[in-house]
């Protein structure tokens, strides 16, 4: 792989740089997976011939144990192949939110933060605080975690969305089953400034005389400069200058300015899409039911993913889950 480094213009944006480090990077630690992965499997079948032909039973228990340790870490591979959206590598913000139902809802809402926070342990990932409101009684009112780890939005995104619970009441003093939900929503943690790249190809420059007094005033040169942005059509002009270059200089800065707006306003129609798409925190827009009685039972309603296994769940084995609405979600665009 060429190094980066070889190419001196690309050091003139660091934003741009610093990605395709990190691009370069997660490429060569996935490689080097695959590579440990596939010598340790040869290792294993060479192992295994050797146990067969001695009738080594300790040895051949111990190939057993490695090969189920080499499909779950195959498992993890290929989930993380399936991340391969523009934020996916980034870093995350998981916002949570009891719907309707006063205290039990605030309850149900800590146990999902609880869930997620003890996913993300698993991971290995970095999680702090960002804002948190405690409920009146028990539980909590909001909170936003941010999660630090390599592809955390990739892996979380499946998860945005409302989460039922259905159980006895540990607050009804009649001992009722209760449902509740709460809305969780992840954002991806993106770079705070806006790169704007400018080709000079993408440009028309168009130089006039400057208008103003006449006389022994008047401009004899065409110093006056016109640039027409062609991709989005943006004019902008400069004449107030003394020179071309100084008017071209200021020109420039203002079409860099209008392409930032025109960026900053389409991430802004961007949120506020997502925005929208928050649906009430209640029946019918449900992701997954996570039910404690009558029976136990976590159902993902997108992918049809169940198990018996709920205190797992809630203790963040979200894996299965993850996988499948990921997989989901590419199964379309291959189509």
């Amino acid at each position: 792989m060429e190094s980066l480094s070889s190419d001196p213009a690309l050091w003139n944006d660091p934003a741009q740089a610093s990605r395709l480090l990190r691009e370069k990077n997660i490429l060569e630690k996935t490689i080097g997976e695959w590579d440990h992965l596939d010598q340790e499997t040869r290792d294993g079948f060479e192992l295994l011939a050797m146990a067969k032909e001695e009738g080594d039973q300790e040895v051949l228990d111990e190939v057993g144990e490695k090969a189920n340790a080499l499909l779950n870490r195959t498992s993890e591979l290929e989930l993380k192949q399936m991340l391969s959206g523009d934020a996916d590598p980034n870093n995350a913000f998981i916002e949570i939110h009891p719907g309707a139902g006063g205290t039990e809802s605030q309850d149900w809402a800590e146990m999902l933060m609880r869930m997620y926070l003890r996913w993300c342990e698993r991971q290995g990932y970095e999680v702090s605080m960002v804002d948190f409101q405690s409920g009146d009684e028990a539980g909590i009112k909001s909170a936003t975690l941010h999660v630090k780890g390599e592809f955390a939005y990739g892996y979380l995104k499946v998860e945005a969305g409302v989460h039922r619970l259905v159980r006895i009441s540990p607050f009804d003093a009649s001992a009722r089953r209760h449902t509740s939900f709460t809305s969780v929503w992840i954002y991806p943690e993106v770079e705070d400034d806006i790169q704007i790249e400018i080709n000079e190809k993408d440009l028309r420059i168009d130089t006039f005389r400057a208008s103003g007094a006449g006389g022994q005033h008047v401009n004899k040169t065409s110093s006056a400069i016109r640039i027409t942005h062609l991709p989005t059509n943006i004019v902008v002009q400069c004449q107030n200058q003394r020179s071309q270059f100084q008017n071209k200089d200021e020109a420039f800065k203002m079409l860099r300015a209008r392409l930032f707006q025109r960026e900053l306003d389409a991430r802004n129609a961007q949120a506020q899409a997502v925005e929208d798409s928050k649906t009430d925190i209640g029946w019918g827009h449900q992701i997954r039911s996570y039910v404690l009685h009558p029976y136990r039972m976590v159902k993902d309603l997108r992918t049809d993913v169940e198990t018996g296994n709920t205190d797992a769940v809630l203790d963040g084995a979200l894996d299965p889950f993850i996988r499948a609405a990921l997989a989901q979600r590419i199964a379309p665009a291959q189509a």
